[in-house]
C-alpha cells in the first residue's frame, strides 16, 4: 500500500460552482438514491439463490463462487476506477456506472444457466465498483457534513430493501427469477437521465486514462487512522457477506422452516438496525461508536450461533438485530475516522480503497467458507467463520482501548 504526500492547500482545489442549499439537499437526494439502488440490486440475488439452486443443481461451493464473483469484480473495478471521477468529473463515471448496471440487469434477465449467473454479477460488481467511489465523493462534494452518514446509510437500507423486495416479488410476483430484475432495469434506466439533470461538483482534471493503472493510494495523513480500523471494517464485512450468501441455506438447514422470507427478514434485520445504529451514533464520538460498534457485533454474531447451533429461529433473529447495531455503528466509526481527514481530490481515491478492504473481507472468506462447506458441513463451517469474526473484532476492541490508554497517558503528562 502506497502513501502519497498531502500538499498543504489554502483552500479547495478550483470546482464548478456547487448549488444553492436547497438545490443540494435535491442533488444529493437523487445521488444517495443511486447509491441505495446500487447496493439494493447487490442484495437481490440473495432470496433467489435457493431457486436458482433447486433449477440448475449447483453446489454450496459454486454459491459461493457466484457470490464472490461480484465482490472480486467490484475490487477490479475499484483498483482500476476509485479515482477516475477525480479526473473525468462525477457525472460521467456515475453515467458509465449506470449503464454497465442495466447491462447486468439485462444479464440477470436472460440467464438460463449459472454461467450466465456468474457472467450478470461480473458486470455488476464492476459497475457497483465505478459507482461506489463516484456517487460517495459525490455526496461529500455536496454535502461534507453529511456526506459521511448518508454514505453509511446507503449500503444498509439498500441491502434491506433489496433483500425484503426481492422475496416480496418472488412470492407475490409472476416471473420470480425475473420480475425484480426488470423493475431495476426501469430503475437504473430514470437514474442515469436524472443524473445529467444533476451539476457537476469538482473541476475535471488531466490524466483519467493514467488514472485506470491499478494502484492504492493512500493520502499521508490518513494512513494511521486507516490502519487503525482495518480490523472493525473487516469484521463488518465478513459478517455482510456471510448474510447475504451462506444465511439463507443455514436458516433453512437449522430450523427445517422451508419459507424464503425467514432468509430476508434476517437480512434485513441486519441491514435495518445498522442503519438505525448509524442515525443514533451520530450523537456519539468517533471512539465510543466503534467501541459500541465492536462490542454489539461480537454479543450479536454470538447470540446468531448459538441460535444456529440449537436450531432457534428467534436466537438467530435477535441476534441479528443485535449484530445489526454493531454492523451500522463500526462502519460508520470507521468512515468518520478516515474520511474527513482526506482533501477534496483524494476523496474519491480514498473511498475506492475504503471499499477494496471491505469487499476483500466481503468476498475471499466467503469463497473459503463454501470450500469448508463441502468437506466439513454447513454448521461446523459457520462456526469456523463466527469465530474468524469475533477474533478481528476482539482485536478492534484491545487496539481502541490501547489507544484510549496511550492519550490518556500523553495528556496527564502535558
Amino acid at each position: 500500500m502506497s502513501t502519497t504526500q498531502s500538499v498543504p492547500q489554502k483552500s479547495d482545489p478550483p470546482r464548478q460552482t456547487l448549488p444553492r442549499r436547497k438545490s443540494s439537499l435535491r442533488y444529493v437526494a437523487l445521488h444517495g438514491s443511486t447509491l441505495v439502488a446500487f447496493l439494493a440490486a447487490s442484495s437481490v440475488p440473495t432470496p433467489l439463490y435457493g431457486l436458482y439452486q433447486e433449477k440448475w443443481g449447483f453446489s454450496a461451493t459454486v454459491l459461493t463462487v457466484v457470490f464472490a464473483a461480484y465482490a472480486l469484480a467490484l475490487l477490479l473495478s475499484l483498483l482500476v476506477t476509485a479515482r477516475l471521477s477525480d479526473h473525468t468529473g462525477r457525472r460521467p463515471a456515475i453515467s458509465l456506472a449506470l449503464g454497465l448496471q442495466i447491462a447486468a440487469m439485462a444479464t440477470f434477465l436472460l440467464a438460463d444457466g449459472v454461467g450466465w449467473l456468474v457472467a450478470a454479477r461480473v458486470v455488476q460488481g464492476f459497475a457497483t465498483g465505478v459507482a461506489t467511489a463516484a456517487v460517495s465523493a459525490a455526496v461529500l462534494d455536496l454535502v461534507r457534513a453529511r456526506g459521511t452518514l448518508i454514505n453509511s446509510m446507503a449500503p444498509m437500507v439498500g441491502m434491506a430493501i433489496g433483500s425484503l423486495g426481492s422475496t416480496a416479488l418472488m412470492v407475490y410476483g409472476p416471473w420470480p427469477l425475473h420480475m425484480v430484475y426488470a423493475v431495476l432495469l426501469g430503475i437504473f434506466f430514470v437514474l442515469l437521465g436524472l443524473t445529467w439533470l444533476t451539476p457537476e461538483t469538482t473541476e475535471r482534471r488531466p490524466g483519467a486514462l493514467v488514472s485506470l493503472k491499478p494502484r492504492i493510494t493512500v493520502p499521508s495523513q490518513t494512513r494511521k487512522a486507516l490502519l487503525s480500523v482495518t480490523p472493525a471494517l473487516m469484521a463488518v464485512w465478513m459478517l455482510g457477506g456471510f448474510y447475504l450468501s451462506l444465511m439463507p441455506s443455514l436458516i433453512e438447514t437449522v430450523t427445517m422452516v422451508d419459507t424464503p422470507w425467514l432468509s430476508g427478514i434476517v437480512v434485513a434485520a441486519l441491514t435495518l438496525t445498522g442503519a438505525s445504529a448509524v442515525l443514533i451514533a451520530q450523537k456519539l464520538s468517533t471512539f465510543t461508536t466503534l467501541m459500541s460498534g465492536g462490542l454489539a457485533l461480537g454479543l450479536g454474531l454470538t447470540i446468531t450461533l448459538v441460535g444456529a447451533n440449537l436450531g432457534v429461529a428467534a436466537l438467530m433473529l435477535g441476534g441479528s438485530v443485535i449484530a445489526g447495531f454493531g454492523f451500522g455503528a463500526s462502519f460508520l466509526g470507521a468512515m468518520r475516522n478516515v474520511l474527513p481527514l482526506a482533501q477534496p481530490h483524494q476523496r474519491a481515491g480514498l473511498m475506492g480503497v475504503f471499499y477494496i478492504i471491505s469487499y476483500t473481507a466481503h468476498s475471499v472468506p466467503t469463497i473459503a467458507a463454501g470450500y469448508l462447506v463441502q468437506h466439513a458441513g454447513e454448521l461446523v463451517s459457520v462456526n469456523i467463520y463466527g469465530v474468524v469474526i469475533v477474533a478481528l473484532v476482539a482485536s478492534s476492541i484491545a487496539f481502541l482501548h490501547t489507544q484510549a490508554l496511550k492519550r490518556r497517558d500523553e495528556e496527564e503528562n502535558d
